[in-house]
């Protein structure tokens, strides 16, 4: 396993993350997914990415199960905010984001996170009072870094910009080789400003894994055909691409896994890049077929 700077913090990260949204939030049986989360720390996948929605609150509640008795400093856990947590409580003003971080932190049974993040950028409430109250948690040790999912590069540098708050040092889009929409201009940007990129999704929600075969049955044992999850998994080519882009520090997505044992068939990516030549190809493969109307509706 390679390990990377995350962006301009001084935390170093498994090149592999470990993706929490449907294995540990309810996907599968508690202790299977216990299970995936020590097989990913055996295999030496240190950082770990879960948000408090994720089974509203329930990923969290497992991890700290799985995370108990393990060293603290031997992981990085990355969680996020934004998303309905109850009728009331959403979005990213002052008042959600310190009651979700002591939420958070309540149902991991730990003192802090090492990355909080923004889920979504929320356009009700300020960026200025966004970015003092996440400024905030920091200070007040209860978050090491900063991170954001999925904003508009218009607000990226905006809060890049501002002074005497803290400053982001990850984004999490979702980017594969059939969504790339991220190249255009959140990842140079990112690239320009010390900030990582923590892809999802890099395998097209399964789609870029092979396994689902134009007019066959979808496979049974695949999350494809769980109605729980409804996702799916793992590709080494997918993975090394997401991996290799700019200052990429990990695929959060790629190692998703429901299963201990398919842990470490999610590490094919690990250490590779992706070759020019390899890149070209597929750039002008994906550029055919999204002429012709295919691609991944994820």
């Amino acid at each position: 396993m390679l390990y990377r700077q995350l962006g301009s913090s001084d935390l170093k990260v498994s090149e592999i993350a470990l993706g929490t949204w449907l294995t540990t939030s309810g996907g599968v049986e508690r202790t299977r997914a216990i299970a995936c989360v020590r097989r990913a720390l055996d295999l030496g996948i240190t950082f770990i990415d879960t948000a408090n929605v994720y089974g509203r609150g329930a990923s969290e509640t497992v991890l700290a199960e799985a995370l108990a008795g393990v060293p603290r400093d031997s992981y990085i856990l990355a969680t996020k905010l934004y998303f309905p947590m109850s009728d009331t409580d959403r979005g990213l003003s002052r008042a959600q984001i310190l009651k979700q971080i002591d939420a958070s932190l309540a149902r991991l049974k730990l003192d802090h996170v090492d990355l909080y993040q923004c889920h979504r950028y929320d356009s009700e409430t300020p960026l200025a009072e966004t970015m003092a109250a996440l400024s905030e948690v920091v200070r007040a040790g209860k978050a090491r870094y900063l991170g954001f999912s999925e904003w508009p590069a218009d607000k990226i540098a905006e809060a890049t910009a501002m002074l005497g708050v803290e400053h982001f040092v990850s984004s999490q889009p979702q980017y594969s080789m059939l969504w790339r929409k991220p190249e255009a201009q959140v990842i140079p940007f990112c690239r320009a400003h010390g900030i990582s990129q923590i892809v999802w999704s890099p395998l097209g929600q399964g789609v870029l894994t092979g396994k689902y075969k134009p007019g066959a049955a979808v496979p049974a044992e695949s999350r494809a055909a769980n109605t729980t999850m409804n996702t799916a998994f793992a590709a080494e080519l997918a993975g090394a691409f997401g991996a290799g882009r700019g200052r990429a520090a990990a695929s959060a997505g790629g190692s998703g896994r429901s299963e201990p044992g398919a842990v470490r068939s999610g590490l094919g990516a690990a250490g590779r890049q992706c070759r020019q030549r390899h890149r070209r190809r597929v750039t002008a493969r994906a550029a055919r077929r999204e002429r012709q109307g295919v691609g991944c509706g994820c």
